[in-house]
């Protein structure tokens, strides 16, 4: 079991640094001057050149490449030059100093995102630990109520295989599946904050946290996170409902379910003590990568619903240009998906030794 949680820890490994050198071409190589970028139109070759200094663009695209490794590595190498890129700068850098090599230090530090174009030279790990909670917490209540209503939706079909029941859920969970997640979230806005606004009382756009009318503080706003938790759990929903059914008419077709039957069990017996549970490990798997999913997929849910995320954020960064909010994102919700997808296989490895094998 060891080798084998060892295997998937190293796999995911080799997908981060796949996905960190990716990021790294699209944003380094294919993208324009970031030097630029932060000056707009204000081309100064002084500035530019100082700007390029300063970020480390004067360098080889290779070095750039090993300062970005450098920057994300917790175990990272720094020069005892002030002067250069990888010097360990205080204001840069939480960490300490391990030991001297030469010219240079190891040291144990948090990962550096580097720092925003835009906002005033924010680092963007804290702007990301400012946004990533909200997006948590949107992609939990969403993924609860795909989950519980998907199982639900999903019994009452099986159940009623072949009825009106069942064939008005296949429309309308095929229907959730189709939908761009920003289309959905158009509509919900539309229908449940403007026409019903009078009955549901909620608001079109809104975040966690809104600031009173006198400017004077903040209050916890509970409400707003109703709609777009309900638009970010459509898909998933639909998806549930489906596996839900099929899963369970395909276990309602095994020689045990019948042998159940046999001994004299009524059917809402069988299916809580022998079907149900033997039919949830699809659905299991599919709302675990869900999950991960959604923090991209929450990208447009929150700039519609103004809630105040780290995809409302990506929004915001790609119309600002502000590259190192956007790969920074990209690289969290990133390492999200490995890590989630290595605690499922490990998951599975305890519950199916035969996975251990592959």
């Amino acid at each position: 079991m060891i080798n084998y949680i060892l295997g998937r820890i190293g796999y995911g490994f080799l997908t981060l640094l796949g996905v960190i050198t990716v990021i790294f071409i699209l944003f380094n190589v294919m993208q324009g001057d970031p030097a630029r970028m932060m000056l707009d139109q204000n081309e100064d070759p002084a500035q530019l050149a100082a700007i390029r200094k300063n970020l480390g663009l004067d360098q080889p695209i290779m070095t750039q490449y090993f300062y970005y490794l450098n920057d994300l590595s917790p175990i990272s190498l720094h020069s005892q030059n002030s002067e250069d890129y990888t010097f360990f700068s205080e204001n840069k850098h939480t960490g300490s100093k391990l030991f001297s090599i030469g010219g240079y230090e190891l040291a144990l530090k948090v990962p550096y995102l580097r720092e925003s174009f835009q906002q005033q030279g924010k680092p963007v790990l804290q702007i990301i630990k400012e946004t990533l909670p909200n997006t948590m917490l949107l992609a939990f209540f969403a993924i609860i109520i795909a989950f519980v209503l998907g199982i639900v939706l999903g019994i009452v079909s099986a159940l009623n295989k072949g009825g009106w029941i069942d064939k008005f859920l296949l429309v309308i969970t095929s229907i959730g599946m189709s939908l761009p997640s920003f289309f959905s979230a158009i509509l919900m806005a539309w229908f449940f904050a403007y026409v019903l606004a009078d009955w549901t009382h909620l608001n079109m756009t809104g975040s966690l946290y809104e600031v009173d009318d006198y400017g004077i503080g903040k209050h916890l706003t509970l409400k707003n996170l109703i709609l777009p938790s309900l638009t970010l759990g459509i898909r998933p929903l639909a998806v549930i409902t489906q596996l839900t059914r099929n899963s369970l008419l395909e276990i309602m077709s095994k020689d045990y379910i019948r042998t159940a039957f046999a001994k004299g069990l009524s059917k809402r017996q069988v299916i809580q003590r022998h079907a149900l549970k033997n039919a949830l490990n699809p659905v299991i798997t599919a709302a675990s990568g869900w999950f991960a999913g959604m923090l991209a997929g929450a990208v447009f849910v929150e700039f519609i619903f103004g809630w105040n995320g780290l995809g409302k954020e990506i929004v915001n960064a790609l119309n600002t240009l502000d590259q190192p909010v956007i790969m920074g994102a990209v690289l969290v919700i990133a390492i999200s998906f490995i890590i989630i997808n290595i605690l499922v296989d490990i998951i599975y490895g305890f519950l199916d030794p035969r996975v251990r094998k592959y």
